[in-house]
């Protein structure tokens, strides 16, 4: 029997309201956010899905999940708690981290460098997503009890039935929209916000609070998240990847509303939501298809439509002052103390046992990812978050070059991962800064939805095993038996791939390309105006950025030997930049102490032999020492070493 087509098309866009409902509330949050305080946040979507984890667990438990570190796991609050006493519980736990994140977060970012503004937002959602596993085990809210509280029996529309808490969750976005759009437009609140947001010293001027109006907002904004996300936990399950990187289809949405109209970004979070359910179908009957996450391009393809058409025009928040980028130092030679401390782990890998040899080769291959993030964002200035996507197609294409000989498939990936990060770089021609980030997040997620699920690529859902690497009949791969367990000449490997990386960035610092590309750090048009070409530069950057980032991602699918499509996730991007930011971005130095800070390597053994939760708090702790880092130490850790001068004088 055939179905009636219209109704199936139907029956498939009512089901994507529920989603399209969400992505809209968290559009209409980053507007918020981003017209209080001229953040776009991260966090949002990841905020909402801990007060919602939150809230489920309390209604089964009786117990609050607290999200800081250090403080208890739990407090009892009712052995039986009823909806309203959870509701009530979990909006004063979102209120009070609204405030939080303002005073303690953004706060104190209000003049800083938008890096460092976005960094911070990775690291609040780098802590958030681990403290939810932390709290309720690793295998995050799958083991949550969610017992909706919207009606949720099925409801007749014409030939087509839809559960009709998901029009209830459409008509609560949009009453939310509604609501905030009139008091935006009406009251005195409303006016003192748009007031802020055109430019804050004006507005202090006039006798506005920036401080007060920037709470509020921000309070506002994580109660909407916590509780549209409460209300959304049937239809999204509350998976902590999935839920938390909602984000990237709101961005597109938020984009599409100018990020200043909220009516505007609820519905066209909605209508993307229902695109993408669409989509889901039209594979389903357009066999010719590939089975991969075509659904995941949109926000992609949004975003550059909104990028190429409206990206000059986009809304810039007016702070007290100028914001700039952390200070590049002068170098006149090239340093020898990371060599140093490479000869020293290799001294250490001849010597120690397995489990130090394998810390080892991790913090090698995680440095020389590390060095593709310091090239592009240390040195151009231009922020990507594709960085383990270009890991990625150089891991699998390797695997698909078995048919060459080592080291030239893994080079050869690598080109490949360099034409695809010329064409992302494409876009850095046309935007900059936090426009460039959101696209490049938008592109991981598409590469990683649709490429690495292509089933040729990178072997379905059990993976490809990676071949062999030898060298003049040298076995160079990582497998051995027992104790030998990493083989000593895979981690050398790593460790000289890792020299000759830095020596590649210290010789482009020192050189003409790389004086060419702190100008255009510094200023795009003084560069431009004194015959340097931009583009040019951004695209070369670009290129080598991909380049390390497939060396990093082959040796990485070598010491792992199977890799799969969730081998090289968005997540993965975000916590590389998260730690080369908290070590150094403007030092290539800075990379091989990401290396070292990198979870499985060199720290993690150290906090696994000093604590039994050390390890196990160490991507939570991460994210805090990221917070801290974007406002305290915007040069990172080895940035300190600038001021050590004025110490010395100062002790003699």
């Amino acid at each position: 029997m055939i179905g009636n087509p219209i109704s199936d098309h139907l029956t498939y866009l009512f089901l994507g309201c529920g989603t399209g409902a969400v992505i809209g509330s968290v559009a209409i949050g980053l507007v918020l956010t981003h017209r209080a305080s001229g953040i776009l946040n991260l966090a949002h979507a990841a905020m909402g899905m801990y007060i919602a984890v939150a809230f489920y667990e309390l209604r089964s438990t009786g117990d609050l999940i607290l999200p800081i570190l250090g403080l208890p796991d739990r407090l009892p609050i009712v052995p039986r708690p009823t909806v309203m006493t959870a509701m009530v519980a979990c909006m004063v736990l979102a209120a009070v981290m609204g405030g939080l994140i303002f005073f303690f977060v953004v706060r104190p970012l209000r003049n800083s460098p938008p890096l460092s503004a976005l960094v911070a937002s990775l690291g609040l959602l780098i802590y958030l997503m681990e403290i939810v596993r932390l709290r309720i085990g690793s295998q995050g809210a799958t083991g949550l009890v969610i017992d909706g509280i919207l009606p949720s029996g099925l409801i007749q529309i014409g030939e087509t039935r839809i559960n009709q808490d998901r029009i209830w969750l459409v008509l609560v976005t949009f009453s939310l929209s509604l609501i905030f759009a009139a008091i935006y437009k009406f009251t005195k609140f409303g006016r003192e916000s748009r007031a802020v947001a055109e430019n804050e010293r004006g507005a202090s001027l006039l006798g506005i609070s920036s401080k007060k109006v920037g709470l509020i907002n921000w309070v506002l904004a994580s109660m909407i998240a916590g509780f549209l996300m409460i209300l959304a936990g049937p239809a999204t399950r509350l998976d902590v990847n999935a839920s938390s990187f909602l984000i990237v289809p709101a961005l597109a949405a938020a984009l599409l509303a100018r990020l200043n109209s909220f009516l505007m970004a609820a519905f066209a979070g909605l209508c993307i939501g229902m695109f993408q359910s669409e989509l889901m179908n039209i594979q389903v009957e357009w066999s010719w298809l590939p089975d991969v996450g075509i659904q995941q391009g949109v926000p992609l393809l949004i975003i550059l439509v909104v990028l190429a058409f409206w990206g000059d025009n986009l809304p810039l928040r007016g702070t007290d002052s100028s914001t700039y980028l952390p200070r590049v130092a002068d170098l006149k030679k090239i340093p020898l103390k990371p060599f140093a401390l490479i000869f020293i782990a290799g001294v250490v890998t001849l010597f120690s046992g397995s489990e130090w040899r394998l810390a080892i080769a991790v913090s090698g291959c995680v440095a020389i990812i590390a060095c593709s993030v310091v090239a592009l964002t240390g040195f151009v200035g231009q922020l990507s978050l594709s960085t383990y996507a270009f890991a990625g197609i150089a891991a699998f294409m390797t695997a698909r070059l078995d048919v060459l000989p080592f080291p030239l498939a893994p080079i050869v990936a690598a080109l490949f991962a360099v034409l695809v990060g010329i064409a992302v770089g494409l876009l850095a021609v046309r935007v900059r800064g936090l426009q460039l980030a959101v696209a490049t997040l938008a592109a991981a997620v598409a590469i990683e939805e649709l490429l690495f699920r292509w089933p040729w690529l990178t072997g379905g859902d059990f993976g490809t095993r990676m071949p062999t690497p030898s060298l003049l009949g040298l076995d160079m791969s990582i497998s051995a038996k027992g104790a030998d367990y990493p083989r000593d000449s895979f981690v050398i490997l790593v460790l000289v791939t890792l020299v000759l990386c830095l020596i590649v960035l210290f010789s482009i610092r020192n050189g003409i390309t790389g004086r060419q590309w702190l100008a255009v750090r510094g200023n795009e048009r003084a560069a431009s105006s004194i015959g340097i070409n931009v583009a040019r530069a951004k695209l070369t950057a670009f290129g080598l950025s991909a380049f390390l980032a497939g060396i990093g991602g082959t040796l990485i699918a070598y010491q792992r030997q199977i890799v799969s499509a969730r081998s090289f996730g968005l997540f993965d991007s975000m916590i590389v930049i998260a730690i080369v930011y908290l070590a150094g971005i403007v030092k290539p130095s800075g990379a091989v102490l990401a290396g070292v800070l990198a979870s499985g390597g060199v720290l993690t053994v150290l906090l696994g032999q000093l604590s039994d939760s050390g390890s196990a708090n160490q991507m939570a702790f991460s994210g805090l020492m990221l917070l801290f880092a974007a406002i305290r130490l915007p040069r990172g850790i080895l940035g300190i070493e600038i001021n050590r001068d004025r110490v010395k004088s100062f002790l003699t």
